[in-house]
């Protein structure tokens, strides 16, 4: 499943090609990938609007438009985001199509190159279909319950470890659960949650409550390390993730635990161990975690 940083970098890649664009038609292959309003409602959201931006909340995309509205994608297991040119063939299990107008006054975004301009259809692909669309102003979606209430973002500045140690002392659960919870954390998945827990050197079954502040204090500091690094080799393409232009990323060849149970540990030589935690198979080192 794309993760934050995942999400990060399509939401990069993504918005000096889209801000200022109109969305000429929207076009639904699957209409129950919308999840909010009914699709025929959706396509009347948001054909016609303009672009004003993107973002990212946890794992989720927020394309920003005219009159507070929002579109939001959620890429599931398997969602992919691409800007393509109009022509290119529609690939298998393309759900949805979202034709856009010419660049603005007819310029290539700063920084990119006139061959580039002819990505004008924005597509979104796929095949679990486990991802879904949203449309509507953000009150809407979580009166709705279809957006659900998000904690804070494991990489923003304001982010202390005062706050992470908070959100854990009364927390009864082991701490890979509590990192997949995302209304504690927004955006930290299977892959993050087990490379920040053996950078931290913290056992993924440990009870979160029992964290001391010093512990708290490795984890924060981890949490933001493996984000910050994954973001900066564009992802970890462990699967079907691809960039915008449908790139694989780069750091899967990095990960120090995750997808590697019973190959040695590169601290300590040891076969990493694989148990399940909150459903999720979970990789971690038992003589480096504590």
């Amino acid at each position: 499943m794309p993760e934050l940083p995942e999400v990060e970098t399509i939401v990069a890649d993504l918005r000096p090609h889209l801000a200022g664009r109109t969305i000429v038609r929207c076009e639904l292959m699957f209409p129950g990938i919308v999840r909010h309003p009914e699709p025929e409602l959706f396509i009347d959201a948001v054909a016609g609007m303009r672009i004003a931006g993107l973002r990212r909340r946890g794992k989720y995309i927020f394309i920003d438009l005219e009159n507070d509205v929002v579109m939001v994608v959620h890429l599931g297991m398997t969602g992919q985001l691409r800007l393509v040119d109009a022509d290119a063939p529609v690939e298998t299990h393309t759900h949805a199509i979202f034709t856009l107008d010419s660049s603005p006054s007819g310029r290539p975004a700063a920084g990119h190159l006139p061959h580039e301009w002819g990505r004008d259809q924005l597509r979104y692909r796929d095949p679990r279909r486990f991802g879904r669309l949203l449309a509507g102003t953000e009150i809407e979606l979580l009166a709705s319950k279809t957006m659900p209430l998000l904690g804070p973002e494991p990489i923003d500045p304001d982010f202390a470890p005062e706050e992470l140690y908070q959100r854990l002392r009364k927390r009864r659960t082991s701490l890979k659960a509590i990192l997949l919870d995302q209304a504690t954390i927004a955006g930290v998945g299977n892959i993050y949650a087990d490379e920040s827990l053996h950078r931290a050197r913290l056992r993924p079954d440990r009870v979160a409550g029992g964290l001391s502040r010093k512990s708290t204090q490795r984890l924060h500091e981890s949490l933001r390390h493996s984000l910050e690094t994954a973001i900066a080799n564009r992802g970890s393409s462990v699967d079907t993730y691809r960039d915008a232009w449908g790139q694989i990323g780069g750091q899967q060849e990095k990960l120090l635990v995750y997808g590697r149970a019973g190959e040695p540990c590169f601290t300590c030589g040891r076969p990493l161990a694989m148990i399940r935690i909150a459903g999720r198979s979970t990789v971690f080192c038992r003589r480096c975690q504590r």
